[in-house]
């Protein structure tokens, strides 16, 4: 379901796509995430994402009061703490989406679904 905000001027839509790509460009810059996985419907293998492709490692889910709920797939550096880095991609996420959109967030998941050791 799309986000809709109404003002004075009329009615702002918010695709999820669009929060999915913003929240995904938001992660990946967060210490210790490595990027965004995609896992293999065949093989089941999990897949690095590339930077143009972020959105599909992120389920938005906005409900028809306008509260988005975010579940991240994430792969993190070897050796980092992950209860840490999880706790800081949570913050920034849930900070700089609520700005970005207007609209709260509700729930954000995160499931590690790889370990990348990091030249």
């Amino acid at each position: 379901m799309k986000g809709k905000l109404s003002n004075d001027l009329g009615t702002i839509v918010i695709d999820p796509e669009v929060v999915a790509t913003y929240a995904g460009t938001v992660a990946v810059e967060c210490f210790g995430i490595v990027g965004m996985a995609a896992m293999g419907m065949k093989d089941g293998i999990v897949h690095l994402l590339k930077r143009e492709n972020l959105k599909r490692g992120i389920q938005v889910l906005i409900s028809e009061d306008n509260h988005i709920s975010l579940d991240f797939h994430v792969i993190v550096s070897y050796g980092v703490n992950i209860p840490t880095v999880t706790d800081n991609l949570i913050s920034n996420v849930k900070y700089k989406v609520e700005e970005f959109t207007g609209m709260p967030i509700d729930k954000i998941r995160v499931y590690i679904d790889g370990v990348r050791i990091i030249d």
